[in-house]
């Protein structure tokens, strides 16, 4: 007999896609890095089709770099989405302000995507959002292990496992970079608590940018919970800033295919 669902697992969720990204790697300022293609279908096909099949509505799209692209593409792909425009490119945090309007009204929880992640699976989805509504918390992390995470950011636990900090690799010491558990980037976020800490977070950095990570420092000054459960393959975090990436991509699609 299956279990009948519980107040947490009926709370709406809404889904938060950045895809304004330029992919300057890529070299093709006429292009959205999120239109390069696998296996026939652009990067942000495979992310919008994950959040629809995990029933988020609504779904926002943040486009920037060529989005009228982006816009007239899933105009006929997913009429559904709806898009939001980031004009200029001041970061991640900035990025995800710009759904706010779209969600106007909405209460529950969100996940935010990235339109460059395109292996992403339900399976791992569905367990982080489960975590997520499990433990209480403000705010669930994707992480991953990584033989070598030189250049990602390090996730520091508490004894009961919630997350304490997220260390910068230039900013770690010896003993926090010998840490293999990294932040992926993807997140599940209560929707009131993210833009409360979103209003609250300022573009102080080199590059003059809103990160979305300078929220978690808002939740831990206000004692709010920060979970994160470890995905099960590290393959299927991997953001696509180059060809060769791509065809990395390309080449873990066809084995999914063939297993199945």
């Amino acid at each position: 007999m299956t279990n009948p669902p519980t107040k947490a697992s009926q709370r709406p969720l809404a889904a938060v896609i950045m895809a304004a990204g330029q992919g300057k790697r890529m070299k093709d300022p006429s292009r959205a890095k999120v239109l390069y293609e696998l296996n026939g279908k652009p990067m942000i096909h495979y992310v919008v089709d994950l959040a629809l099949e995990l029933g988020t509505k609504p779904v926002v799209v943040i486009v920037g770099h060529q989005r009228q692209l982006v816009i007239d593409y899933l105009g006929k792909s997913h009429p559904m989405v709806a898009c939001a425009i980031q004009a200029e490119q001041l970061g991640t945090g900035h990025a995800v302000m710009q759904a706010e309007p779209a969600l106007e009204g909405f209460r529950g929880d969100v996940v935010v995507l990235s339109g460059d992640v395109p292996l992403l699976t339900r399976k791992t989805m569905e367990s982080l959002i489960t975590h997520h509504r499990t433990t209480g918390a403000a705010a669930t992390i994707l992480t991953a292990i990584m033989q070598d995470p030189t250049g990602y950011g390090r996730m520091i636990r508490n004894a009961d496992g919630s997350v304490k900090r997220i260390v910068e690799h230039k900013d770690a010491t010896d003993s926090e970079r010998a840490i293999k558990e990294m932040n992926s980037g993807i997140y599940v976020f209560d929707k009131e608590r993210l833009f409360e800490a979103l209003q609250n977070i300022l573009p102080d950095n080199a590059q003059h940018e809103y990160y979305l990570t300078d929220v978690f420092e808002f939740f831990w000054k206000k004692q709010w919970t920060v979970s994160a459960l470890v995905g099960d393959s590290v393959d299927e975090i991997h953001g696509i800033n180059t060809f060769e990436q791509l065809e990395q991509a390309r080449g873990i699609l066809a084995s999914r295919a063939i297993a199945v």
